[in-house]
């Protein structure tokens, strides 16, 4: 197969393309933003991409120097996250943290699900980090980028070796996830649920097998993230239900049956958020859209126009959540009733903080003044 700059216009996936990338969500490698061309693979009819072996994930650890993000968006129930990993093997077609591939200099298709990067030691930073003079404790979100529980976490353990620190240092922690792998970790969540200092959000898109497997490919199936529902429920963890993204002609329809399930499985907190296609996912879900529901595609992203001000995202505060217009606002009501029809949002638990205990600095000389004490 030969490499040739073009334009980045996306053409179909050849039926080679499609046997390669089998079990991933997009079929194209887009150049990113800050790439000076754009490359694409195309067929030399010598066939060599016959040839060519299934895609395999392939990882890179990083040493970092800090792990807490701080953000100050007014649409982001969080100050602080922390992202065990970049990139995401899941590969949901929708995802909105793709574009951040970009500034690694990988495409924010293909790349993004298949050239991961594992933040090694991710757990001795943040310890340092907590130990810092001056630090104050606010709920640290971990997922809000990539899934810390996606399928390389069950070899490199960072998300577990972060809640190890957490849990020492009774700090409040909120995940967002959409495996069921979460439930390995119930023997940490539990206790720190009983002291008030954890909350876990799992993502539900939708119900239906064959969806979740063309939009989330290796992520958990529907009902493998409600069981894990019904075991941190069980275990006392507090549960919430992400019904996201919402996707107009998609899996609008599923609203209502995915809050009945989730809350007989034990969630009692809902959100959700309207599809959102920043930068170059808008181009990569538009070839999915067109590649698996080619009958619908135009539909949807017509209804996608019509809550994004003409467009297909509108990245204002306040509304890049929740869309705009007539069809946004029903999808926000559906929601709404249904969550006092069932009984969710009747409280929003917050985590505690006062907790907190600093870990000591990792100082050997007191260490040595302690042990001859």
């Amino acid at each position: 197969m030969t490499m040739i700059a073009l334009n980045r216009s996306l053409k179909p996936a050849s039926s080679s393309d499609a046997l390669r990338h089998r079990g991933r969500g997009t079929q194209s490698n887009v150049s990113g933003r800050f790439e000076p061309v754009t490359r694409e693979g195309v067929d030399d009819g010598w066939g060599s991409a016959e040839r060519l072996e299934a895609l395999a994930t392939r990882v890179t650890l990083e040493r970092p120097r800090h792990v807490i993000t701080r953000n100050d968006s007014p649409d982001l129930g969080f100050e602080q996250s922390l992202n065990p990993y970049r990139g995401c093997e899941h590969g949901c077609s929708y995802c909105y943290a793709r574009p951040t591939h970009a500034f690694l200099g990988l495409s924010p298709g293909l790349d993004f699900e298949t050239r991961l990067v594992a933040k090694d030691g991710s757990a001795a930073v943040l310890r340092r980090d907590l130990a810092a003079r001056g630090y104050r404790p606010r709920t640290l979100a971990i997922g809000t980028n990539t899934d810390p529980y996606q399928p390389i976490e069950r070899q490199h353990r960072i998300t577990r070796s972060v809640l190890e620190v957490l849990a020492e240092t009774n700090h409040p922690v909120g995940i967002v996830t959409k495996s069921a792998l979460v439930t390995r970790d119930i023997d940490i969540l539990a206790p720190m649920a009983a002291k008030g200092l954890v909350k876990v959000a799992i993502s539900v898109t939708t119900l239906d097998r064959d969806l979740a497997r063309r939009m989330e490919p290796r992520a958990s199936q529907p009902q493998l993230r409600l069981d894990a529902m019904a075991a941190l429920a069980a275990a006392g963890i507090p549960v919430t239900l992400m019904v996201a993204p919402i996707i107009p002609g998609i899996n609008d329809a599923e609203i209502e049956i995915i809050m009945k399930r989730a809350f007989a499985a034990g969630a009692r907190e809902v959100g959700y958020v309207l599809l959102r296609l920043p930068l170059e996912i808008a181009e990569l879900f538009t070839q999915w859209l067109r590649e698996h529901y080619p009958d619908r595609a135009e539909h949807v992203l017509q209804l996608v126009r019509s809550t994004r001000e003409g467009g297909l995202y509108d990245s204002a505060f306040h509304r890049r959540m929740s869309g705009t217009g007539p069809y946004a606002f029903m999808i926000g009501r559906r929601v709404e009733v249904t969550a006092a029809r069932l009984g969710f949002n009747k409280t929003r638990l917050a985590l505690r903080t006062d907790h907190f205990k600093a870990p000591r600095a990792d100082l050997p000389q007191a260490d040595l003044f302690e042990t001859a004490a």
